[in-house]
């Protein structure tokens, strides 16, 4: 999505769809979705809730479309890495750790939208559920594919590892539980990559 930098200006301009997607984001990220009702995000957008209904069926389908639009984000964030460092998957996972280490300011002010999107959609069969579901899972395979192609040994594990510290990252950004997190972030990834390529933790995935 787009910044919020100089937004009354920026609004008028964009067509009424995207306009009504950038008030939503807006307004989830800093009030939560079910404190958000679909008048408030009509008003933010400069149209009705007649026109947002036009474009989306649901205020269920609205937050759904915003959150394949940042899961849609977080894949191009894939696949910026591997289009920088073809052929070199082990650069290809420090650069997505620096992705997500360059992102931690954000998530310290709005917090992580999946994370918090979870934590208010109980429901596993609502829509943005499952757009969130379907995304982790894409992101999984891509990192475990990373992982293979390293040559790292036992890639799942070692993937389950590095998901584990981004996302525990993040957690703790928005907590404020731990300090410098971005830096911390960057070393453990660094070190379990340096685990699995040593011939002690070769050794050690083998015997296992």
């Amino acid at each position: 999505m787009t910044s919020t930098a100089g937004r009354p200006g920026r609004v008028a301009k964009l067509p009424p769809r995207e306009r009504v997607l950038d008030a939503a984001e807006e307004l989830f990220l800093s009030e939560g979705i079910r404190r958000v009702g679909v008048q408030a995000i009509a008003d933010k957008a400069e149209t009705t809730k007649m026109a947002i209904y036009r474009h989306f069926d649901t205020k269920d389908a609205l937050v759904a479309e915003w959150l394949r639009i940042v899961a849609a984000e977080y894949q191009a964030a894939f696949d910026r890495v591997e289009a920088k460092h073809p052929g070199r998957p082990g650069e290809q996972i420090l650069a997505l750790a620096r992705f997500i280490a360059e992102g931690l300011p954000a998530v310290s002010h709005r917090g992580c939208p999946f994370i918090n999107s979870l934590a208010e959609l109980p429901d596993r069969a609502h829509p943005a559920r499952q757009v969130i579901e379907r995304h982790k899972a894409l992101q999984t395979r891509r990192l475990v594919g990373m992982c293979a192609g390293a040559g790292l040994p036992d890639p799942e594990q070692t993937a389950a590892e590095i998901t584990f510290v981004l996302e525990g990252a993040q957690v703790s950004t928005q907590n404020g539980s731990v300090d410098r997190t971005g830096d911390r972030l960057m070393r453990i990834v660094e070190a379990i990559l340096a685990r699995h390529h040593s011939p002690a933790g070769a050794s050690r995935a083998t015997a296992n």
